[in-house]
């Protein structure tokens, strides 16, 4: 998500100021400061200077996002903290719109769990901000430069060709947002000043794990087989949801949580969707060219993430019936 800001940042011709560790290059054109937000001098150089928005994508301990917000709030006119729709109390109905029940969380945490993580950050940002404060509550980000490891992993399954287990029903509704919407509803709605939360991802009920898997396997043209199967033999072989099958969850409150939020309001705002086949293409070719520079198969996982996918004997196992 970071890249994605940046990058539509700087297309829009933004000076452009990133604080990083400086474990990586940081983007072509842009202004670095380093600095480890988890150490106690680590936003030494942000001390001085002044912006008129800030993007905050943390994930992690929320007193961190406290730190930061109350260093800027004297020179920031805007401050967005990347969220999620995690921070929604479990289950949430389908449906549910930014008013949802939430989960607890505190500003001042150090590290929790995910959801607690992210509202312990939106506290941070309101107390700092008040109505200066944009809350974007993501659902699941796909696209270029993915490095979680779902749709990657789906594009790298169906690019080995031959049969495929596809986990059903075909017409179950998934919910995701490129990171580059993502970005540049990001970018708009702070310009406009827009305060508050706002979920954001595609309209629920429009894309189906056929459509994705299909859309997958076309772009890859591996020849891949899809044997769509029933949810309930799935996970009674103890194949799990979400992470042996990314993206993918089973009808019921798990699913109704994940891919059926009401975005409403983030639409009204603005929210524009690239269609599926442009996401997949783009996530597809950016895996070529990093498979051109040595990379291993399987998506760019992070360090501090699991891998994802199912192992190949598993699938084959259950596809054979046993």
């Amino acid at each position: 998500m970071g890249r994605a800001v940046t990058e539509d940042a700087r297309e829009r011709g933004w000076d452009v100021t990133v604080l990083h560790r400086g474990r990586h290059a940081p983007p072509a054109g842009v202004t670095a400061l380093h600095g480890d937000r988890t150490a106690p001098d680590g936003l030494a150089a942000l001390a001085g200077g002044e912006w008129d928005v800030v993007v905050d994508t943390w994930r992690s301990a929320p007193s961190a996002v406290r730190d930061s917000a109350r260093l800027l709030a004297g020179r920031t006119g805007q401050y967005t903290y990347i969220s999620s729709r995690s921070v929604y109390a479990h289950p949430t109905p389908a449906g549910a719109a930014e008013d949802g029940a939430l989960v607890d969380g505190s500003p001042d945490a150090g590290p929790v769990g995910y959801p607690q993580a992210k509202r312990g950050g939106e506290l941070a940002v309101e107390a700092a901000f008040g109505g200066r404060g944009l809350l974007v509550r993501a659902g699941l980000i796909v696209g270029p430069h993915e490095n979680v490891g779902r749709l990657p992993w789906w594009l790298d399954r169906t690019a080995r060709g031959g049969q495929v287990l596809a986990p059903g029903p075909r017409g179950l509704t998934v919910q995701y947002i490129d990171a580059r919407d993502l970005a540049a509803w990001t970018l708009d709605a702070s310009v406009r000043g827009l305060g508050g939360a706002y979920n954001l991802a595609g309209p629920p009920g429009v894309t189906t794990m056929g459509d994705l898997l299909e859309t997958c396997a076309e772009v890859t043209g591996g020849g891949a087989e899809l044997r769509w199967s029933d949810p309930r033999r799935i996970v009674d072989a103890g194949i799990e949801p979400w992470t042996d099958l990314p993206v993918w969850v089973p009808p019921g409150e798990l699913h109704d949580t994940m891919h059926r939020g009401d975005v409403t309001k983030a639409l009204a705002a603005g929210l524009r969707v690239r269609p599926l086949a442009e996401t997949v293409a783009d996530t597809w070719e950016w895996l070529r060219r990093r498979r051109e520079q040595g990379f291993e198969e399987g998506g760019p996982i992070r360090e501090d993430l699991s891998r994802r996918g199912l192992d190949p004997d598993t699938e084959a196992r259950f596809l054979r019936g046993e």
